[in-house]
């Protein structure tokens, strides 16, 4: 049952943008109950440290494998957004199952315990890597290639079950195709991290960046802040036709492998030495994302463009001193 103040549910809430997301919401009015599972896999007690004392916060550990986990965590719950996941593409090929178990399997315990307690909807954290080896650019929502990787994959299939769970089930969902988010909380450290925290502590501490291809690849570069504003439009739409849909997040601009670095010797005032080496198996050569449909429908429009979001993380690993190591 909806009530004028939203009892909300996020998955993942430890992780990069999962915490992002518990920071928003925290001091939020409309919400009235964040309640966070996390089993630290992939994300860290420090992310969400500062959120233990403030009465609206409930913390649960646990694993969205379980499907007895899930039914208890969305009991009483109106909305969720779903960012637990197994992420990397590196990460699925070297194990296929685990990705295959989390973001398959997790997800539809999810959402058929969404279903049970009669949750109002769920946000989905969707993936660009859907499109694969579409070579349309810029990406259209129902323009989509082969997948190249298992991490791809889940991602896709998430979609049609959430697709198959509105249509059987009548559970409202909106799925968020994200574009290589970036920014605060993100780890730099592992054999699976993003590109921008590496080549962010590579340059903060005075290492060569090594760069995977020629550094022409391109990416649509989302900056943390515009994923937080698609959530937040998603959860609390009122437009009947933004129902049921996926959307491209991002900001509509293609950046390369060397822009990056160009942009970051801007930053830092530093340069370090560039090492290339052979492409990944399973990465897409160029992204650019189609925004339109997300704009249209949700009123989205980007609140941070690229270059003002390399500043801020940058500025961030400065501060936080994260880039040498985060506590779990």
């Amino acid at each position: 049952m909806i009530t004028d103040k939203v009892k909300l549910l996020i998955t993942g809430g430890a992780g990069f943008i999962g915490s992002n997301l518990v920071e928003k919401y925290i001091n939020d009015e409309r919400i009235e109950l964040i309640r966070v599972i996390d089993n630290f896999s992939t994300g860290y007690f420090n992310n969400i440290k500062s959120f233990f004392s403030n009465p609206k916060f409930e913390f649960i550990e646990g694993d969205i494998c379980n499907y007895e986990t899930c039914l208890s965590i969305t009991k009483d719950i109106d909305k969720v957004t779903h960012q637990a996941a197994l992420g990397s593409v590196p990460r699925s090929i070297k194990n296929p199952m685990k990705t295959t178990e989390v973001n398959i399997l997790g997800t539809v315990n999810l959402m058929h315990a969404c279903h049970i307690n009669k949750v109002d909807r769920i946000i989905l954290a969707c993936s660009s890597s859907t499109y694969g080896d579409s070579k349309e650019l810029p990406k259209v929502e129902s323009q989509i290639g082969k997948p190249l990787s298992p991490y791809a994959v889940t991602k896709y299939v998430t979609e049609v079950f959430a697709d198959t769970f509105n249509r059987n089930y009548g559970l409202n969902y909106i799925g968020l195709r994200y574009f290589n988010v970036f920014g605060p909380r993100q780890d730099p450290n592992g054999a699976y991290a993003a590109v921008i925290p590496t080549f962010c502590k590579a340059f903060l501490e005075s290492k060569p960046v090594v760069i995977n291809g020629d550094g022409e690849t391109t990416r649509d570069f989302t900056y943390v802040s515009n994923v937080i504003l698609a959530n937040d439009l998603a959860l609390f739409s009122k437009n009947p036709l933004a129902m049921n849909q996926v959307y491209n997040v991002a900001c509509g601009e293609q950046i390369s492998l060397n822009q990056v670095i160009k942009c970051l010797k801007n930053i830092s005032k530093l340069n370090v030495q560039l090492t290339y080496q052979a492409e990944r198996d399973g990465d897409v050569r160029h992204s650019k994302a189609d925004i339109n449909k997300i704009i249209e429908l949700l009123g989205y429009k980007p609140e941070t463009n690229f270059y003002e979001g390399l500043e801020k993380v940058f500025e961030w690993y400065i501060k936080d001193n994260t880039h040498t190591q985060l506590s779990k």
